[in-house]
């Protein structure tokens, strides 16, 4: 039954100008993957966010969206608005930008809906900090995506994992042309024409026979010698004073045909994690599985966890209990991630009640589907003249991918490293028309546009860094993402055949590959 009715409707619609109206059903048969298939078709846009809380456990919501009602990016220093019928260019401050778009909207609360049913789901890339810092810009964007992309979604389709049901949100803007009655209808019909399409048979006709493709060629903007002769220099610049810390990146790239849907599908086999994303943006696509939360805002909260300090799971339970404790142990480990902390606190007391900002959790081990990692939980309350997207400003980027101090950190990333990160190290994020912004870091994440298929990792590299190791370090991060390419790659979607032979042939080719170099 689709609530509510047109009478409570008419009465919600005098507390704000979004009013939501939403059907939900028994989620038995639907899920999240065949959601996805059969809202997206051939739209230019949607999304697909899911989560698997501490890399272990299902989280509760998983969303999906398709064709939103406008489209903002941010372009060569100008806001983008796109929507059905115009496109609109504006020369602005996208914080500003957006900051103005959202404030138009009043949404009224419905007890009960899930916690996002509206909003702007999207990325910051990495170089949009230029925006809060002065840094400088002499890297090509070679790849060419733009800075900053939102959808901005007025419904969304939500799986509640809990209560094993499906709600089917769209919420209507009142203000405009039209009478109440007339917009109520027309949502009612959306929502009733969504339940049918999740009734049909999925017709997949993405799918491909599978076949012998070619080899993965995997590429770096770095040769091997050039990577390790950026870490002998950044460790000069850190036994100089400049800074403590400096993450260097390289990126690896390979032609492909493969669906990158079908490159997401293999990626949450493989390597599930808190923050497991596909974003379909016209003719680039993002797919991501990161393990690692940049800043979350709900109400006049603010939450940070940093994450630094990794070991392999073990083979049994007593081998995870082992490399946990050599973990929390490990003096080098440890400093690191302390420092990282207390970068989180920095950046947080920038737009906090003063005192505010503390430590909830530190220094405790976390696991993964392949991994442990040492983390840590800071809040705060923040300053009543600031809001998310100030908050968002202060801690990007994530101090993990910069280093510290991260001005200075991120000078020597411009001098050091030959092409513009793009969305790599930026956040990937969704914003509520209440003032609510959850985000992680573009990590563990692959950018694909017009064939091309790019994923990017980095190394912390310090006083006693060890160049062939941090080199060796950003080669193990990009792995699982480099197999799921070739599981889909060679005609797979992660529930198929190719996936069990992914990890060799990569280890083989990777092998080759640096050898080349």
């Amino acid at each position: 039954m689709i609530e509510p009715d047109f009478q409570t409707f008419c009465r919600l619609a005098r507390q704000g100008n979004l009013v939501p109206v939403y059907e939900t059903f028994t989620a038995d048969l639907l899920t999240p993957v065949g959601a996805y298939l059969r809202l997206a078709g051939r739209a230019r846009y949607a999304c697909l966010l899911e989560s698997v809380e501490g890399g272990e456990k299902i989280a509760r919501y998983t969303f999906v969206g398709a064709n939103p009602s406008e489209v903002f990016r941010y372009v060569n220093g100008a806001c983008v608005l796109e929507s059905e019928s115009r496109v609109s260019w504006v020369q602005s401050n996208p914080l500003d930008f957006l900051r103005n778009r959202i404030q138009r909207y009043r949404p009224v609360r419905v007890p009960g809906l899930p916690p996002l049913a509206a909003g702007a789901i999207g990325y910051f890339a990495y170089d949009i900090v230029r925006l809060f810092e002065r840094i400088p810009d002499r890297s090509q964007n070679d790849i060419g995506t733009d800075d900053a992309v939102l959808m901005f979604y007025l419904g969304l389709v939500v799986f509640d994992h809990v209560r094993h049901r499906v709600w089917v949100v769209r919420n209507v803007f009142t203000e405009g042309p039209g009478s109440l009655r007339s917009k109520y209808r027309a949502t009612v019909r959306e929502i009733s024409e969504t339940r049918r399409l999740f009734e049909l048979p999925l017709d997949d006709n993405r799918r491909k026979p599978h076949r012998r493709a070619a080899p993965l060629r995997v590429e770096s903007n770095f040769t091997r010698s050039r990577y390790l002769a950026a870490v002998r220099k950044s460790k000069e610049y850190v036994r100089a004073g400049d800074v403590f810390q400096v993450v260097i990146s390289q990126r690896f790239s390979a032609r492909t045909d493969a669906d990158p849907f079908d490159i997401y599908r293999a990626l949450r086999v493989l390597n599930p994690s808190p923050y497991m994303y596909f974003l379909k943006l016209g003719d680039t696509a993002i797919v991501g599985s990161s393990p690692e939360l940049l800043l979350k805002v709900q109400g006049r909260d603010a939450y940070y966890r940093p994450i630094a300090g990794t070991r392999p799971r073990g083979k049994d339970e007593n081998e995870d209990h082992r490399l946990a404790t050599e973990l929390a142990a490990d003096p080098k480990e440890r400093a690191e991630h302390i420092m990282l902390v207390d970068l989180g606190r920095n950046d947080l007391g920038r737009v906090s009640e003063y005192g505010s900002v503390r430590v909830e959790r530190l220094e405790f081990v976390e696991y993964y589907s392949h991994v442990m990692h040492l983390v840590s939980t800071l809040r705060s309350r923040l300053r009543p003249d600031v809001d998310c997207l100030d908050a968002l400003a202060a801690c990007f980027p994530a101090g993990t991918v910069s280093g510290a101090p991260k001005v200075r950190a991120m000078e020597i990333i411009d001098e050091l490293e030959p092409t513009r990160r793009g969305i790599y190290a930026g956040a990937i994020l969704y914003l509520d028309f209440s003032g609510n912004l959850d985000s992680c870091i573009a990590i563990r994440t692959m950018v694909v546009k017009k064939g091309l298929a790019c994923v990017q990792a980095g190394a912390g590299l310090v006083a006693d860094s060890i160049p062939e190791r941090e080199y060796q370090e950003t080669v193990n991060k990009a792995r699982a993402l480099i197999a799921a390419l070739e599981v889909a790659h060679s005609g797979g979607d992660g529930m198929s055949p190719p996936l069990r032979a992914a990890g060799q042939s990569l280890r083989l080719r990777r092998r080759r590959s640096a050898r080349a170099k």
